[in-house]
């Protein structure tokens, strides 16, 4: 019912009928020259003048002053250079996204094609129904989201020019040049809308130069904002004083005030219209009040100001309000049917056999990529592209995207002369992680199972969730931690002591365990520690109570997986033998070499039903 209406208001773009309008001026204006430049022509070829008339100037004179010319726009142009802005402005046509490319946001995307249409129509919104066009929007998440190439796609998707700028760019060691960069920006950006009909500027990574004003934030920003080489024998001296005020009033305070300002400044007249302002300004204060000469009001900008940081939360509180940045979107990893779409868009692109056009790959391929990022998964199948170069195939193949998301996921191997000890010990250790994690978490999926050294593990259990969660159960993070203990467990029951290889097992096993204590309150105590500005494994460790809870835990949890694998000690042996003969298992190898010794066994008796032992205390 209300989205009916709106769509004839959207028909014809405010930004479109002032583009045309500009450039109907500028043509005629280029004609008008034109006819000057040919009557002049005209005119001196009918009287018989030369067409242009050089001095007879002595070279002796001409050397000095050009060189004294030369001097003066040197030094000049130093000065101008360090305020000049460093944006570096694309025209539509030259930007090669659009919106159809932004894939696996899509409620971003569409709250951005409503931003745009209220930019096209900013005049009719704020002439005819009395709003406030939007003039700051502020892009916010992790890196690789999407943030810059989404407002490249808008300013393509507008049809105007987009000014793109580096917040550090705009940084400079010279005392008022930071500032002036930042006024030369705006003053460019406004000049572009009322050339262009519009204009979108993009400041990235904002906080360079809009970290909060105050505190420890500001002042450590301060004296790495300025950054002169030799800071410590300038302030040395008589005039270290003086310098230290220069740089607080330069550093993040003056330069966030006049981000502050400049953002306030859309509406501000430019060109020609502010020298008339001033002239007529002056002949005013000759005339009577009856007879003063109205100034040119100046004509609302179309223009629009994204911003891009990866910490919204450490930005001035000032530039977050209503009218300066009137717009927060916050740019999430996409969820599995983004991914899904990800792979699609991106392996439409790359050279890829038959396989992989099969929806289940396709579907196996998002589901392995959780949390990742859009530039995540594209750098995935690239990284299949360079794997299937490497075999010499001139299209990738699944078995190449699984080689890369391993890659990805746990490193690059790195071959490792183990003692026959050694190999047998690490082994044991990662076949009791599986086992533990097939017995204890069926909701889990195992992905790598290894013995080669990447990183600096010698040996590795990838495992995750089958499915997309956002939550956890009790039961989930109890078996996490019997899955961490599956290997200390693994290393007594088969060696009767344990070796130095579970301390980081059992650092995840502390964190996960004080989660559930000092967080979660799925101990008995409702107490949390997060409340807290402590670290919440130290609050819990230094709390008696909490940490004879956290004990509980460990200890429950070690107990379960010490009967489970007591009483599945074929099942640990089988994943052992397999790991010493092929090193490393990916996937469906686990399961297979699981369930083939439990056919094996003389009952046929599986073991108790995945799930049950999430129960045990």
């Amino acid at each position: 019912m209300t989205d009916a209406p709106a769509r004839p208001l959207l028909g014809s773009h405010d930004i479109a009928v002032d583009r045309e309008r500009v450039r109907r001026r500028r043509v005629i204006r280029l004609c008008l020259v034109v006819l000057a430049l040919e009557g002049y022509v005209v005119g001196a070829a009918l009287t018989g003048r030369p067409l242009v008339v050089l001095p007879d100037v002595d070279p002796l004179v001409v050397a000095p002053v050009l060189f004294f010319v030369a001097l003066i726009v040197l030094l000049a142009g130093t000065q101008v250079g360090a305020g000049r802005s460093p944006h570096v402005t694309y025209r539509p046509e030259q930007v090669d996204v659009t919106l159809d490319d932004v894939v696996g946001i899509d409620p971003i995307v569409d709250d951005v094609r409503r931003s745009i249409d209220l930019f096209q129509t900013h005049r009719r919104f704020a002439a005819q129904m009395g709003g406030t066009p939007r003039r700051g929007i502020l892009f916010e998440g992790p890196p690789g989201t999407g943030k810059t190439l989404t407002a490249k796609a808008m300013a393509a998707e507008a049809g105007v020019p987009f000014l793109f700028v580096s917040a550090t760019s705009f940084q400079s060691m010279y005392y008022g040049a930071t500032a002036r960069k930042i006024r030369s920006y705006f003053k460019a950006l406004r000049a572009a809308a009322r050339k262009e009909g519009g204009a979108i500027g993009f400041i990235e990574e904002i906080d360079a130069i809009a970290l909060r004003r105050g505190g420890m934030l500001g002042a450590s920003a301060t004296a790495a904002f300025v950054g002169l080489p030799s800071l410590s024998a300038v302030m040395a001296g008589q005039g270290a004083g003086v310098v230290r005020n220069a740089m607080v009033s330069e550093g993040t305070g003056g330069v966030v005030n006049e981000l502050l300002v400049q953002m306030q400044s859309f509406d501000e007249p430019v060109g020609s219209d502010k020298v008339y302002n001033r002239l007529v300004a002056a002949v005013n204060l000759l005339l009577p009040a009856h007879r003063q000469i109205r100034l040119r009001r100046p004509t609302r900008a179309p223009i629009l100001l994204i911003a891009a940081t990866n910490r919204a939360d450490h930005l001035d509180p000032a530039l977050l309000r209503p009218g300066r940045f009137d717009r927060r979107l916050t740019f999430n990893p996409p969820d599995a049917h983004g991914r899904r779409a990800l792979v699609d868009h991106f392996l439409a692109r790359r050279s890829h056999h038959p396989e992989l056009d099969e929806p289940a790959a396709r579907d196996r391929v998002a589901a392995a990529t959780s949390g990742w990022t859009p530039v995540m998964v594209e750098h995935l199948l690239d990284e299949a592209l360079v794997n299937a170069l490497r075999r010499g195939d001139d299209g990738m193949r699944f078995v190449d995207v699984e080689q890369a998301r391993i890659t990805e996921l746990v490193g690059l191997g790195h071959p490792v002369t183990y003692t026959q000890t050694e190999r047998t010990l690490i082994a044991t250790h990662e076949a009791g992680h599986a086992v533990t994690a097939w017995l204890v978490a069926p909701n889990r999926t195992l992905e790598v199972l290894t013995i080669v050294k990447r990183g600096s593990a010698l040996g590795l259990l990838a495992h995750g969730d089958c499915e997309e969660v956002y939550t956890h159960t009790q039961y989930d993070l109890r078996a996490l931690v019997q899955i961490a203990m599956g290997g200390w467990v693994a290393e007594e029951l088969f060696f009767g002591q344990t070796t130095t290889g579970p301390a980081s097992d059992l650092a995840a096993a502390t964190r996960t365990a004080a989660q559930m204590v000092g967080a979660a309150g799925m101990t008995g105590s409702l107490v949390s520690f997060a409340a807290t500005d402590r670290d919440l494994v130290s609050a819990v460790i230094a709390d008696s109570s909490a940490r004879a809870q956290l004990e509980d835990v460990l200890d429950g949890a070690r107990g379960t997986v010490r009967r489970l694998l007591a009483s599945n000690r074929d099942l640990v042996e089988a994943l052992r033998d397999a790991l010493l003969e092929r090193h490393e298992l990916v996937g469906e190898e686990i399961t297979s070499v699981l369930e083939k010794a439990v056919a094996s066994r003389p009952d046929g008796v599986r073991p108790v039903s995945p799930g049950d032992h999430l129960r045990i205390a």
